[in-house]
Parts: structure tokens; sequence; C-alpha cells
């Protein structure tokens, strides 16, 4: 298990949040960027917090994943929920205009699917600032389990 480290790249936080985008390269600049991952994210502007979730696979998703979104989404989709999901999942985006991200925290799908349905009533507003919290503590998890 890692500590959270004092310094990142931007090609290891890339890893850490699925893709190049402004938000990992304003936070390479920092110390502790991680813990600084919220101020970061308040001087983002929408489209860029959008960019930043847009780069994360959609939950249930099975191609083009990265190696690390692969093992934490797991193969264990029975063909409805994986369904269920995928339609889900494009309803939330034509509402709220950005992917659901949740960190899955070893969740089964059927759970996962539960908060999506939950969530994709949340206010867009709202339901913005929850989908980064969980990026963020996706990224933290990846980096603390190595």
């Amino acid at each position: 298990m890692h500590e959270l480290p004092r310094q990142l790249t931007a090609e290891e936080l890339a890893e850490l949040f699925e893709g190049m985008t402004r938000f990992v390269e304003l936070l390479a600049e920092r110390e502790h960027p991680l813990d600084h991952a919220p101020e970061v994210i308040a001087l983002l502007s929408e489209e860029e917090k959008h960019e930043v979730l847009d780069a994360h696979p959609a939950i249930g998703q099975t191609k083009g994943l990265s190696a690390r979104s692969a093992a934490e989404q797991g193969d264990d989709v029975d063909p409805a929920v994986f369904a269920e999901l995928a339609r889900l999942n494009a309803e939330y985006e034509a509402r709220h205009g950005f992917r659901f991200v949740v960190f899955v925290n070893r969740r089964s799908k059927e759970e996962i699917l539960e908060v999506l349905r939950v969530r994709i009533d949340n206010p867009t507003d709202a339901e913005l600032e929850t989908a980064l919290g969980e990026l963020v503590a996706i990224a933290t998890d990846r980096w603390r389990r190595g």
C-alpha cells in the first residue's frame, strides 16, 4: 500500500485519472496533488470538469479499458445487468451531459445499478460535484493499492 505522494508526474496522474486532461496537468504542478484535487477542480471550467469525467470509462464498458479499469470492473456482469447498466448510463449522460462515475470499491454491479438509479435523478450541479468527488476517490484508491 502506498502513502499519498508528495509529487506525481502528469503521466502518473493521467494513469490514475484515465487520461491527460487540463485537470491532470494542473495537479502535476502541485505537491500532494491528490490532497489538492478538490481545490484544483474548483479552478476548472464546466467543460473541463466534463472532460475529466468523460475520460473515465463507463461502468459496464467492456472495450477499450485500461488494464486497471478492466481489473476494477471485473467480468461478472450477467447480460441483463449489463443491458441495464448500458441503458442507465446512456440515460444519465443524456440527462446530465457527462459520464456517470462511481467509486466501485469492490461492490457488485447490482449494487452499482442501485447507486446509478438514485443518482440519475439528482440535480445536475450536485451530480457534477458528486461525480468529481468519486473520481478523486478512485484515483486515491488506485494510488494506495499500487
